[in-house]
């Protein structure tokens, strides 16, 4: 439906294009183009700027790449302005602006030809940082870096989504949104079951989450800052912080704080990110008020740091801490409610190429450490990734993964799995064991599809080379120099007794491997070759054997759209 538009204001000296709206539904669309020059656009309730983004604006309505929905039920029966900048000379936001009581969805919505159909994306826009992880009543809350107004990184908000199994999630959408104070940037979420911060209305437990105000992307810029909001209702609205922000500038873009409860100092902890190599103990009674604990050098550590205590094998007397960075380092040591005392040195989880600012649930059920990370599928993070060509959505969540701490040769090590939750995307099952290699019999021939849990167990023996083929994508290990190598990136693995454990978790333009039962992690994302849903498992240079293998044909698991 065509918005009624008043009147046309024209900028002075043509600064920049302009339009009167009269808000009579809850939802304003834009169109997205999908190329295009980027232009900054203002919301205005008189001279206050209530909405403010940057997009790919389409100068017509003919073939957007996705229309963007911005929530102005707030603002019904005002007359807002809607100003552009730069101008175009076939801008006419007049006739680009819609109106409805719904939010505008793409009509391929989840059928998209890239579109992952078990891991998590985003209805439309760019996503990063996994945010906000804390389990509560029963659910899974996941927060989500997003641009809602472009393929593209810029205009950080967060969505929020909620799943009781890890598998299928219902997303709300965005509920925070840009402020005076900047950009919403990375953070974390505790549920405040002592009700320590006051803001408990009824007979439900607060949830808090914690952020960084970005402040040099605020329409007048500012210092990066700490703030918060919260809920009352089990997650379903958000209402930030009156006295944002709780923790002013410290240093540099000082940010991403991860907030969690220690018992045994009988308070809240929040670990944040300074300069890349210095993190920051901070801690606190109720949530509002915060004190410098101790500083954490961390050589090289940048970004989304998480601090999280593991029993080791399991046993709790000989529990340690992890100390995490967003490229997947961790150190091992000993927290004291102060201190954190690092006991090795800087140790990697991940070998591949696409797992980055990766963050753990506060208070999973059972103990459970669960990570989920951001599957950053390329390094230009101001295009459309070429995973996802011409998608109204750009990246994509890990699956969930289990962590545990184990004793190995070289001390004690992180081992990561993939959540056991996935056994419930499990369909068809093909199972083999003892099956010789490399005598021209491919055990997987015959087997095709898009989304796989496979395992297996393999011997080399006289094998140069054993190669686990993937839609074309080749997993190869070099049984001579004890090499695991996929798309470009490799890890020295020593299988026990000469057997190599593997398993790959397979989506429809994501490759994630597990080596050694964990202990080693390659994930990937890669443009499929729509014609190739092959597997293959061979030998070159000699026989080997698949003392075990399992592939597990999964379901897909795509999102339902939440109203909150």
């Amino acid at each position: 439906m065509q918005t009624p538009v008043v009147a046309i204001l024209l900028a002075a000296a043509g600064v920049c294009e302009a339009a009167e709206i009269l808000i009579e539904r809850r939802y304003l669309h834009l169109p997205v183009a999908r190329h295009g020059e980027m232009r900054t656009v203002h919301l205005l309730d008189g001279n206050e700027v209530v909405h403010y983004f940057r997009m790919p604006l389409a100068s017509d309505k003919a073939s957007p790449l996705y229309w963007t929905s911005i929530d102005v039920g707030g603002m019904r029966g005002k007359k807002i302005a809607v100003k552009a900048q730069p101008p175009g000379p076939d801008l006419d936001l007049t006739g680009l602006c819609e109106q409805s009581d719904s939010v505008r969805r793409p009509p391929d919505l989840y059928r998209e030809p890239y579109r992952p159909q078990f891991h998590f994306s985003a209805a439309t826009g760019w996503i990063n940082d996994p945010n906000g992880l804390v389990h509560f009543d029963g659910e899974y809350h996941l927060f989500y870096q997003h641009n809602p107004y472009g393929p593209g990184s810029a205009n950080k908000s967060w969505g929020h989504a909620a799943s009781r199994d890890l598998v299928q999630w219902t997303d709300f959408g965005d509920v925070l949104l840009p402020d005076r104070l900047g950009e919403i940037y990375s953070g974390s979420a505790v549920a405040d079951l002592k009700n320590t911060s006051g803001f408990q209305a009824g007979s439900i437990a607060p949830l808090v989450v914690f952020y960084t105000s970005a402040g040099a992307h605020a329409p007048e810029k500012l210092p990066f800052t700490q703030s918060m909001a919260y809920s009352t209702d089990r997650g379903r609205t958000w209402r930030k912080y009156d006295r944002n922000p709780v923790v002013g500038h410290i240093e540099n873009t000082n940010r991403d704080p991860k907030v969690f409860w220690h018992g045994p100092s009988s308070q809240w902890i929040m670990v944040l990110y300074l300069a890349r190599g210095k993190f920051v103990l901070m801690g606190s009674k109720n949530l509002r008020e915060w004190q410098r604990l101790s500083d954490v050098e961390f050589p090289d550590g940048y970004e989304c740091p998480d601090l999280f205590e593991l029993s080791v094998g399991g046993d709790r007397g000989k529990a340690r801490w992890v100390m995490w960075e967003a490229g997947g380092r961790y150190m091992i040591g000993r927290f004291d409610g102060t201190r954190f005392t690092p006991e090795t040195g800087v140790l990697p989880s991940e070998w591949g190429l696409h797992c980055y600012a990766g963050q753990t649930w506060n208070d999973a059920p059972d103990g459970r450490r669960i990570f989920i990370g951001w599957m950053r599928a390329n390094s230009a993070a101001n295009v459309a990734a070429p995973v996802y060509p011409d998608m109204p959505f750009n990246q994509q969540m890990t699956f969930p993964r289990e962590f545990s701490l184990r004793n190995t040769a070289d001390g004690v090590r992180l081992f990561a799995r993939p959540a056991r939750e996935v056994a419930g995307l499990y369909g068809k099952q093909h199972r083999f064991s003892d099956v010789m290699l490399g005598t021209g019999h491919d055990p997987l021939a015959g087997i095709v599809g898009e989304l796989f849990d496979i395992e297996a167990t393999v011997e080399a023996r006289s094998a140069k080379a054993v190669k686990l083929e993937i839609r074309g994508v080749p997993l190869v290990y070099d049984a001579a120099e004890g090499n695991l190598s996929c798309l470009g990136k490799s890890v020295r693995v020593a299988p026990a007794g000469g057997r190599l454990e593997l398993r790959a978790l397979v989506d429809r333009t994501s490759l994630e491997i597990f080596a050694e039962d964990g202990r080693y992690e390659m994930s990937f994302c890669f443009k499929p070759d729509k014609d190739n849903r092959k597997l293959a498992l061979t030998a070159e240079g000699g026989a080997a054997i698949a003392k075990s293998l399992v592939v597990r044909e999964l379901k897909p698991a795509l999102p339902r759209v939440g109203v909150p």
